[in-house]
């Protein structure tokens, strides 16, 4: 088994055939339409869904080289103006209708959902980043 390093995927490496067959498949490249956008979020979703602990190496290496596509493309596409962390959670909340409970488990609990929101604390990058997977905006709005 020949294998690579890689510092996402951690000391294992990855499986250069395997990750070679996901690629092929996959066929990733720059993201430039809505339409490859959301061809890739259909992806990125289908591996979250897998469970951390159930995707294997390859598999996060795709799901961190698609985020960083859809990353990338949605700067350019949706730019967002400068405005705190906690501001653009407040309107993207507002947007969708959401509840600080409602974000308790994206957060971990709704103190911590409260305490961002009133500027008592600020967003790590943990959260940010699963902020970013749930409202499908770059990681980097909620920094």
């Amino acid at each position: 088994m020949t294998t690579i390093p890689h510092p996402i995927a951690g000391p294992a490496g990855l499986h250069v055939a395997r990750y070679g067959r996901l690629l092929a498949k996959i066929a990733p490249k720059l993201i430039e339409t809505e339409a490859e956008n959301e061809a890739a979020l259909e992806i990125v979703e289908q591996l979250m869904r897998k469970g951390d602990e159930n995707r294997s190496p390859e598999e996060d290496a795709v799901l961190n080289l698609l985020s960083a596509l859809i990353g990338q493309f949605e700067e350019r596409a949706y730019p967002i103006p400068e405005a705190e962390p906690r501001e653009v959670l407040r309107l993207l909340m507002e947007q969708k209708g959401l509840q600080p409970a409602d974000l308790a488990g994206v957060l971990g609990s709704r103190s911590k959902v409260s305490e961002i929101l009133s500027g008592k604390r600020s967003i790590s990058k943990e959260q940010a980043k699963r902020l970013g997977e749930k409202f499908r905006i770059s990681p980097a709005a909620f920094i």
